[in-house]
């Protein structure tokens, strides 16, 4: 049965800050080093690390599991050569969307000063909307391929021809006394 599974979690970022400030080893123990990386870049780092905490959450609640059984980084984010954020599963995460039939996660962040936000949905494949080609659409893909496969039958044609060609010449006959 398909399925479009949703998570969505708030975290205040004056709580990411106050706990990064706290205890220096939580980044490392949260975060892998791609998205602590991505974060300390940002002029606001505690906005970002809050959306990615935020992520796990979504992800994990759409998974219907929460942190129970799972890694601190099973579920992480990047962000895409597009500038979309991408979760990455792994580990136990990973396992249980591969149980669950999840072809795909669509995350989206935001955050304000106060506030991240993230939403994830999960879509397996039977709840994905056939895609209806319309007739117009199937007549134009079929005589396209009809004048393609006509194409390859005439360039086939000509090489036999240029073949041929080649192997009388090759043997002493004349383009002449092939007409003849």
């Amino acid at each position: 049965m398909g399925a479009l599974l949703v998570g969505v979690d708030l975290v205040e970022v004056a709580r990411m800050r106050r706990a990064l400030e706290r205890t220096p080893g939580l980044k490392r123990r949260l975060f892998t080093d791609d998205e602590i990386a991505y974060c300390e870049r940002r002029a606001k780092p505690e906005q970002s690390f809050a959306a990615r905490f935020a992520a796990r959450e979504a992800v994990l609640k759409a998974l219907g599991c929460g942190f129970a059984g799972m890694g601190w980084k099973d579920v992480s984010v990047r962000i895409a050569g597009d500038g979309h954020p991408e979760a990455i599963l792994a580990g136990a995460a990973k396992a249980r969307a591969e149980e669950m039939g999840v072809e795909e996660v669509a995350l989206s962040l935001s955050h304000t000063d106060s506030v991240a936000c993230a939403n994830a949905v999960l879509i397996t494949h039977d709840a994905r909307p056939a895609r209806k080609v319309r007739a117009g659409e199937r007549d134009a893909l079929a005589s396209s391929f009809k004048e393609a496969r006509s194409i390859v039958l005439e360039l086939e044609r000509a090489q036999r021809e240029a073949e041929d060609e080649r192997s009388r010449t090759a043997k002493g006959a004349s383009p002449q006394s092939r007409e003849e």
